[in-house]
C-alpha cells in the first residue's frame, strides 16, 4: 500500500504545481477579458474598473489563487467571465464528452494493437511483419491534423459520415434505438481519427514486448509440451511482457487527452477542446485555468490507474513494497 499512497500523493503535488503554474501564466499573458470594454465608448471606465473589483482582477496573485482554492472546494472552479456562471458545471459537461471519445478511442485502439502486435511479434523481421511496420511509421509520421481532414473529405465525399457535432438537430425525436444509431454515426470520424493517431505507437510496443518474451525457455518448454499457440500467447507470453505495456497504458491516456482536443476543434465535437479554445481567445480566465488541471486530472488518473494494474500484475512491487 505504501506504493499506492506514494503515488496517490505526487498525483496530488502534481496537480497543486500545475495549477499554481497555471496562475502564475496569467500574470503573464497580456491583457484580460476586460480590456476590449474599454475599446466601447458606451462603457465607463469606473464601469470597467468596478468589474475587475467584482471578479477580483485587481487584487495580488496569492489572494485570487487562495480564493480559487476556496471556490474550488465548494465545487465551483471559480467563475466564468463569458458566461457568468461558476466554471465547474460548464466544463463536466464538456469533459463527460470529451471522456465518450477518448475512453471508446482507448478501448478500440487496445483492442486492435495486442492481436495485431502480437501477430506481428510472432512473424518477426519477416514480409508481414516489415510491411505492418512501414505502415505504423507512415502513421506516426501524419500529423493528427492531416488525419482529421482527410477523414473529413472522405465523409464529405461519401455522405455517410456527418462532418460535425455530436448530434443531430431531430435527435430529441428520434426512438432509443435511433438516438444511439445517431451519436454513433457523430462519434465514428473522431473516435477512428483518434485510433490512428494512437494505433502504430501501441503496435510497436506491444509488438517489441512480445518479441523479447516469445523465445524465454519457459515458453519453449509449453511448446514442447504441446500447450495450444493462442493459450501460450495471451495465458504466459502476454502477462510476462505486461509491465512495460501496462507502463505505456497511463502515457497513451496522456497522447490520447491532447490528440482528442485538437480533432474535437476540428471536427466540432462539442468537448472540451473547442470550448478552451473559446476560453483562451476570449481570455476567459477561470474556464482556462479550470481546463488545464481536468486535463492534468485525466492524464494523472490514467497513470494512477496504470499504477493499480501495474501493482497487481508484478508480485515484484508488493514485494518490495512490504519489505
Amino acid at each position: 500500500m505504501r506504493y499506492l499512497l506514494r503515488r496517490l500523493w505526487h498525483a496530488v503535488f502534481l496537480l497543486i504545481g500545475v495549477s499554481v503554474l497555471a496562475f502564475a501564466f496569467t500574470v503573464l499573458a497580456p491583457g484580460n477579458y476586460f480590456d476590449e470594454m474599454r475599446l466601447n465608448p458606451q462603457i465607463a471606465p469606473e464601469t470597467i474598473t468596478a468589474l475587475r473589483a467584482q471578479y477580483e482582477l485587481d487584487r495580488p496573485l496569492p489572494v485570487r489563487y487562495a480564493h480559487w482554492i476556496a471556490s474550488l472546494l465548494h465545487g465551483d472552479m471559480g467563475f466564468s467571465f463569458a458566461y457568468n456562471s461558476p466554471v465547474a458545471p460548464l466544463l463536466l459537461v464538456r469533459a463527460r464528452n470529451t471522456l465518450l471519445l477518448t475512453v471508446t478511442a482507448m478501448f478500440l485502439a487496445w483492442g486492435i494493437a495486442l492481436p495485431l502486435g502480437i501477430w506481428s511479434a510472432e512473424r518477426f523481421g519477416h514480409l508481414p511483419d516489415r510491411l505492418l511496420s512501414w505502415a505504423t511509421a507512415a502513421l506516426l509520421v501524419t500529423p493528427d491534423l492531416a488525419l482529421a481532414l482527410g477523414l473529413l473529405v472522405i465523409a464529405v465525399k461519401s455522405g455517410r459520415f456527418p462532418t460535425g457535432g455530436m448530434v443531430s438537430l431531430d435527435f430529441e425525436r428520434l426512438s432509443l434505438f435511433g438516438k444511439a444509431r445517431d451519436l454513433l454515426l457523430h462519434m465514428g470520424l473522431p473516435v477512428v481519427a483518434l485510433v490512428l493517431s494512437l494505433l502504430p505507437l501501441l503496435v510497436r510496443h506491444v509488438r517489441a514486448a512480445m518479441a523479447e518474451v516469445l523465445n524465454a525457455p519457459f515458453l519453449l518448454a509449453a511448446e514442447g509440451h504441446g500447450i495450444p499457440r493462442r493459450v501460450r500467447l495471451y495465458r504466459y507470453a502476454l502477462p510476462a511482457a505486461a509491465n512495460p505495456l501496462i507502463s505505456l497504458f497511463g502515457f497513451s491516456v496522456g497522447t490520447l487527452l491532447s490528440g482528442s482536443l485538437l480533432i474535437e476543434v476540428v471536427m466540432s465535437w462539442p468537448g472540451l477542446g473547442p470550448f478552451l479554445l473559446e476560453a483562451i481567445l476570449a481570455r476567459d480566465l477561470y474556464v482556462v485555468i479550470g481546463g488545464v488541471v481536468l486535463s492534468t486530472l485525466f492524464l494523472v488518473g490514467g497513470n494512477f490507474l496504470a499504477d493499480l494494474l501495474l501493482y497487481w500484475a508484478d508480485p515484484r512491487i508488493r514485494t518490495e513494497t512490504i519489505a
